[in-house]
């Protein structure tokens, strides 16, 4: 049983006794080893992950081969390929382990089972969607027009505590600069 997936929820709606157990009974749980990947470019992804213990990331390939650090998925998280779960398409991107991690999934036809016997839950889902483009948006934004050290002020702020869980060729990745350059910018501004 989760005690973190149902406080979560309860961010934004408040579900009877009745109805937590409907989304419990709906929900399998999943533990994975460090560097599983969960979501793979070209498949379709079958899941949304809320994450009880653990961390995940999201990045894309280039053709040259480079990684790219989209987003993060600590405790507490929920992580998935919207477009691809949502819309039954091939995902873009990947989704990785980065620790031991025990998540809670959802396919997606449990998930619109959970809709139709509880309403609410599509707000509460909408909000985690607004919520997250939100996310997108100030990302895209900061990448735009901050400086390196912005940005990863930003990132300290947005993932509190993150920095000492993973390592920093993966933070540089996110911020769009090198693990030198990272390492080189938090020494001299002693961050």
């Amino acid at each position: 049983m989760s005690q973190q997936l149902l406080a979560n929820l309860a961010l934004h709606v408040v579900l009877s006794p009745e109805e937590q157990e409907q989304v419990l009974s709906a929900m399998h749980r999943q533990a994975v080893n460090k560097r599983t990947v969960l979501v793979q470019p070209g498949k379709t992804e079958r899941h949304i992950y809320f994450v009880d213990k653990g961390c995940l990331r999201m990045f894309h390939t280039d053709t040259d081969g480079h990684e790219h650090n989209l987003c993060f998925f600590p405790e507490n998280w929920w992580a998935s390929d919207i477009a691809s779960f949502f819309k039954a398409k091939p995902a873009t991107n990947t989704i990785q382990a980065m620790e031991d991690s025990e998540l809670c999934c959802f396919t997606l036809f449990d998930l619109e089972n959970l809709f139709n016997q509880i309403p609410k839950l599509e707000r509460f889902f909408r909000i985690l969607t607004q919520n997250g483009f939100d996310m997108f948006q100030r990302r895209v934004t900061s990448n735009l027009s901050l400086t390196a050290e912005q940005r990863y002020l930003e990132f300290r702020r947005h993932y509190p505590g993150l920095e000492q869980r993973i390592n920093q060729k993966d933070i540089a990745s996110y911020l769009g600069i090198t693990a030198a350059f990272l390492s080189m910018m938090r020494k001299e501004k002693n961050l």
